[in-house]
């Protein structure tokens, strides 16, 4: 384990339309917020923030030319009620059937409404899913990373951890990587893993992992390539 999975982050060129869309439609509270970064907590822990980015190039799922790269899968009681109260606050329906229904936030990011088993009241993360064309070595890299253990292995995916801090990854037939900070191939959203060791010795870890450094860094971050070209951010305690 290197660290711990501390944000979900998207890009967004209107922080506050995309924050107010969420509050909206996930019961998420806004947390924090300035004219670079929102904080946002979901009602069952989870913690999500929303980057600046002007120039974000948004995906057009299911356009293999202009894919996802991550998205949130939510689970609710009622899917057509939460799909529709959904659009009504910005959003796009681009597919779905009885037992999920994706859409496209305000910015572009598409996200998962699945059915939830049994009574669920409001709406619970389920995980944060990233595309991949090796479910099982990208899922190997990040249980080495997050130190949480594989609990599903399947032909649509692996995922691992418990509820709560699930991440899954899902099997596609061609993966589109990103290139960060290369804005043709440009990030949609990342991960902020915090580490309780130093940043050198952090690093050293996740690169032997598999992790590739990016260029980028401040006070208390890193950037990071994963295996297969997701950016994530090593994050340090400020002392």
């Amino acid at each position: 384990m290197v660290g711990k999975l501390k944000t979900i982050v998207w890009d967004a060129p209107d922080l506050r339309a995309l924050s107010d869309f969420y509050v909206g439609v996930a019961g998420m509270t806004q947390r924090y917020a300035d004219d670079e970064w929102v904080t946002l907590t979901s009602a069952d822990g989870w913690r999500f923030g929303i980057q600046h980015a002007p120039d974000l190039v948004p995906p057009q799922w299911p356009d293999p030319a202009h894919p996802q790269q991550m998205h949130v899968d939510f689970q609710v009681a009622d899917i057509e009620a939460a799909a529709a109260h959904a659009e009504s606050l910005g959003a796009r329906r681009l597919a779905g059937n009885d037992h999920w229904i994706t859409l496209a936030d305000p910015a572009g990011h598409p996200f998962d409404l699945c059915k939830a088993d049994g009574d669920t009241e409001g709406t619970k993360v389920f995980a944060v899913t990233i595309d991949t064309d090796d479910a099982p070595a990208l899922g190997t890299f990040y249980s080495g990373l997050l130190g949480l253990d594989v609990t599903y292995d399947g032909p649509e995916g692996v995922l691992i951890g418990q509820e709560g801090e699930q991440v899954m990854f899902q099997q596609v037939a061609e993966l589109r990587r990103p290139r960060w900070p290369d804005p043709a191939y440009p990030q949609q959203l990342h991960l902020d893993v915090t580490v309780s060791t130093d940043a050198d010795e952090a690093e050293r870890a996740a690169i032997d992992l598999g992790a590739t450094r990016l260029p980028g860094e401040g006070e208390n971050w890193r950037v990071y390539a994963d295996p297969h070209g997701h950016p994530f951010c090593l994050l340090t305690d400020v002392t």
